[in-house]
């Protein structure tokens, strides 16, 4: 045993591996490969296989082997010399550096270090978000600037322009952590963020959804560092990061597509074409073949290629990426662009393997349809799907039927057969199609719609009626920055009105709205209501999974339950010009033993024993006692 308390074996072993670390080291490491993607991967994870994509001049021609008793599956070479594709048995490996040694006619030309880390205690159990989370949407070139050094980067092309509407404004990562406590005193639990990885179009590269490299942060929002010190200083505060992900296609400015590693990499036209959008295709036994194919392979834009996940290396390549993203970054969820634009067999396998890899993680995708039907097929374990034989394994669909709804409900004043708020009750009728009806996003706006103080005209009540129906039914609320204060953006003047900078994210801003000395008082005003609604439902399991009961309509007036075994609460939402007396005895079903409720939002007490007073364009949230 010598003095560092090896055996002699031991010490021998020892030499051995210092020795090769030494001679590899020795080589020129960097020769040949100018990309590696994943840059290095995690030990013990459910799926063994990780397939390593080598990028290169020529890198096709050697031979490779692995060091480490790491077994390589397959070696996938395509008619691009400059790719290829290794695929290795991880099942064995610990975290630990392995080295791929390249060769040519069994001589060793020079190797390359891999890494495999260890994951985060508990990673693959991580708790994700459902119903009893609100989620705050942002656009992070429009919420705040917190780092002005980095508006401009020498690597993109777009420069920092705030006087641009659809330019560059500056936002960034260091913006979004500045103003977690702003966030979060909004009853918000969890931060949708539009994308933030490279988007290196020549204009209007702001909104991130054309990635030029998945693998690396947008500059002009940060670094990789950087996002990985957001979702940690989130976490801190018991927020969750749901990161936006796109799977149908990528920028034009993506770096492979100066190089493609096959062919087949992206859907292909002689002449330029563009989805038809109509997603109805893929589930109609009616459709033709050309209609179906240009939905479903026809660019989205001319600067966002479509990518082909029926490709095994694409759909691997879009697996790994997502995966090392949440092992990465310590993720909680996706919101995913687009879903249903993408191959069905591919998205369903993509989400499945990453539902597989992490069984809580939840991911919610844009299912922009019409229909309940039609968007309750893209849900998990549907029984529309499974006529056709398919299960999409998507968690959650975006209720985008009700969102149709919230755009003309509050302006209808007088209710009748199909207006005002039979809209909503309407909506609600149609649950039964869904798999998981607690599994919805329900939402008055985003940022490619109007914003909701715009179809409202700014009208406070409208918006408290818009947000309590938001905040008491079933699924998971989400609420697009700014509209707490009150921010307004017509979609008719085109993208950049709705989605404006939040006032007081800039240095030099007139009005800090991040801050109650900062807001006008109109803007208090909504913020302290929203910020009032959404606390409340951080405390209210009823609101959360609670099971619903609704009633038809009556004088424009909608009342439903919703309740637990231990808690019941009462919704009566009078979108009427005139005040309403409400009997309750056609209630009793759900008011049964209980005598009275208090008013969430005014703390006033109402006896449930005859009539309940509702004003005027108004809502009552009551906690039945």
């Amino acid at each position: 045993m010598n003095k560092f308390g090896f055996t002699r074996t031991q010490n021998d072993a020892f030499l051995k591996k210092i020795i090769l670390f030494l001679f590899f080291m020795s080589l020129n490491v960097t020769a040949q490969i100018d990309k590696i993607e994943p840059p290095f991967w995690y030990a013990g994870m459910h799926n063994p296989d990780l397939q390593i994509m080598f990028y290169g001049k020529d890198i096709a021609k050697y031979q490779v082997t692995v060091s480490n008793e790491t077994k390589i599956i397959n070696v996938k070479r395509t008619e691009n010399p400059n790719y290829i594709f290794v695929t290795i048995d991880t099942r064995k490996t610990a975290a630990t550096d392995v080295f791929f040694s390249f060769s040519t006619n069994n001589k060793l030309q020079f190797t390359q270090k891999y890494s495999i880390k260890k994951r985060r205690e508990q990673s693959a159990q991580r708790k994700s978000f459902d119903a009893s989370d609100m989620m705050y949407l942002v656009m992070p070139d429009r919420f705040a600037n917190g780092d002005k050094n980095n508006d401009s980067n020498n690597a993109t092309v777009e420069k920092f322009n705030r006087e641009l509407p659809g330019g560059r404004h500056g936002g960034d990562i260091q913006g979004i952590i500045n103003n977690l406590d702003y966030i979060a005193s909004l009853g918000a639990t969890a931060i949708w963020s539009t994308p933030l990885c490279e988007d290196n179009d020549a204009a209007y590269s702001y909104h991130t959804y054309a990635q030029s490299d998945v693998y690396k942060i947008d500059p002009r929002y940060g670094t990789n560092e950087d996002y990985v010190r957001l979702s940690s200083e989130m976490h801190k505060k018991n927020l969750k990061l749901i990161m936006d992900y796109v799977t149908n296609h990528w920028g034009i400015e993506h770096w492979m597509m100066k190089d493609l590693p096959t062919k087949d990499w992206i859907h292909q036209f002689d002449n330029f074409t563009q989805t038809n959008h109509k997603r109805s295709t893929i589930s109609d036994i009616n459709a033709s073949k050309i209609d179906t194919q240009i939905c479903l392979d026809g660019w989205f834009v001319a600067s966002m290629p479509d990518l082909n996940q029926s490709n095994t290396l694409v759909l691997n390549y879009l697996k790994q990426n997502a995966i090392w993203w949440i092992e990465y970054a310590n993720l909680d969820g996706f919101r995913v662009d687009t879903y249903n634009y993408s191959d069905p067999k591919g998205i369903a396998d993509w989400t499945k393997a990453i539902t597989d890899e992490y069984p809580n993680f939840n991911i919610v995708g844009e299912i922009w349809m019409h229909s309940q039907a039609q968007m309750a097929y893209w849900q998990k374990d549907s029984k529309i799907g499974a006529i056709q034989n398919y299960n999409s394994h998507l968690p959650t669909v975006m209720d985008f039927t009700l969102l149709d709804a919230i755009a003309t409900v509050f302006n209808e004043d007088d209710g009748s057969w199909d207006k005002g708020m039979v809209k909503a009750y309407d909506n609600f009728s149609n649950d039964f199609l869904y798999p998981n009806p607690n599994n919805l996003l329900v939402f008055a706006e985003n940022h490619d719609t109007n914003r909701i103080n715009e179809v409202y005209n700014s009208d406070f009540d409208k918006y408290k009626m818009t947000m309590a129906l938001l905040a008491t039914v079933r699924g998971i609320p989400q609420l697009y920055y700014g509209s707490e204060i009150g921010m307004r953006g017509d979609k008719n003047k085109g993208d950049a009105d709705i989605r404006q900078d939040f006032p007081g994210g800039w240095e030099g801003d007139q009005n800090n709205a991040f801050t109650p000395e900062g807001r006008t008082e109109g803007q208090n005003q909504y913020f302290d209501f929203t910020a009032q609604l959404f606390n409340w439902r951080k405390t209210n399991e009823a609101v959360h999974f609670g099971k619903m009961t609704h009633y038809i309509p009556e004088n424009n007036v909608y009342v439903y339950f919703r309740y637990t075994q231990n808690k019941t609460v009462m919704v009566l939402i009078n979108n009427n010009k005139e005040a309403q007396n409400m009997k309750t005895n056609r209630f009793q079903e759900n008011i049964k033993n209980y005598k009275s409720g208090k008013d969430i939002l005014t703390n006033n007490d109402y006896d449930l024993s005859n009539e309940i007073a509702v004003a005027s364009k108004s809502v009552l949230i009551l906690e039945l006692q």
